[in-house]
């Protein structure tokens, strides 16, 4: 009878230590996959940051080059309606085609100062196409920052044993958020007076 009781408390004490050893594993990964995902919206914050900078900064380029070259209508116009669109998107993929778009229009807008030698010499007009570039590569390395959040935090959502967890508490894969070309993704060299 004795040695039944023993066998059976050490049966206990196994089943125990392995319900503990998997709460513990449970709440480790939970734990991690929350932090990662603090990170992606962290990161996505700093995006947004930069994003809000450089929509803050493009009615000013607008203005200034509106003085010089008020006949360029067209562009001005097309880039302040893409500054709205792109604002107005709340998806991070439709978001990143939005703001592609808007890249694209704010380059063609620093281009036109070739054209206006008055305009690239006007010190407000630098000062503008400085900080833009500044924003720029601000958001070239958010932008770096949140895709590795992204894939650190997909991985675990993908992979055993932690997607076990992250598809029982709702934990989803997030969006990338890139360029789609490399050449609209290439940050403008800016030297005093001019664009590379």
């Amino acid at each position: 009878m004795a040695a039944t009781a023993g066998g059976t408390i050490a049966a206990m004490f196994v089943f125990l230590t392995i319900l503990v050893a998997l709460i513990a594993t449970v709440v480790l990964l939970y734990n991690r996959l929350v932090r990662s995902r603090n990170r992606v919206d962290t990161a996505w914050s700093d995006i947004d940051v930069q994003l809000q900078r450089r929509h803050d900064l493009i009615p000013n380029l607008v203005k200034a080059v509106d003085q010089y070259a008020s006949y360029e209508r067209a562009t001005l116009e097309a880039v302040t309606e893409l500054r709205a669109e792109a604002a107005g998107v709340t998806d991070v993929g439709a978001r990143g085609e939005a703001e592609e778009a808007l890249s694209a229009g704010v380059q063609r807008l620093i281009a036109l100062a070739e054209s206006y030698p008055d305009l690239k010499a006007n010190e407000n007009f630098l000062n503008l196409q400085k900080e833009l570039a500044e924003t720029e590569n601000y958001l070239q390395f958010a932008r770096r920052y949140y895709n590795g959040s992204v894939r650190d935090f997909n991985t675990m959502t993908e992979t055993v044993p932690s997607n076990l967890i992250a598809n029982l508490f709702g934990f989803e894969a997030r969006s990338f958020f890139q360029k789609s070309s490399d050449d609209v993704a290439n940050v403008p060299l800016v030297k005093l007076g001019s664009v590379e």
